[in-house]
């Protein structure tokens, strides 16, 4: 059965959501850079740490991981930046 939302490998990086981790002081070169980024069909791209083992057997009730799918930590001031980026549904 077809996913009713997948990911478009061919969708393009159009603009930052909130600030750099360098203007968040969250980064210590380029190399090291957390991020959000929205795509050009819509949907957002988060740069982070995959920690998707650490927190995989320690899920909430309700949330699940797919196997092509990984879990990733950004900082908290880096979405509370984007939030002004971000629209309301």
């Amino acid at each position: 059965m077809a996913r009713p939302w997948e990911a478009d490998p061919t969708a393009v990086f159009t603009r930052r959501l909130g600030k750099s981790a360098a203007e968040l002081g969250t980064s210590r070169d380029e190399d090291d850079c957390p991020d959000i980024w929205q795509l050009d069909n819509g949907d957002i791209a988060v740069i982070g740490r995959d920690l998707t083992d650490a927190y995989g057997t320690r899920l909430p009730a309700g949330v699940s991981l797919a196997a092509d799918e990984r879990l990733v930590i950004i900082p908290g001031t880096m979405l509370s930046a984007a939030k002004t980026d971000i629209p309301d549904a």
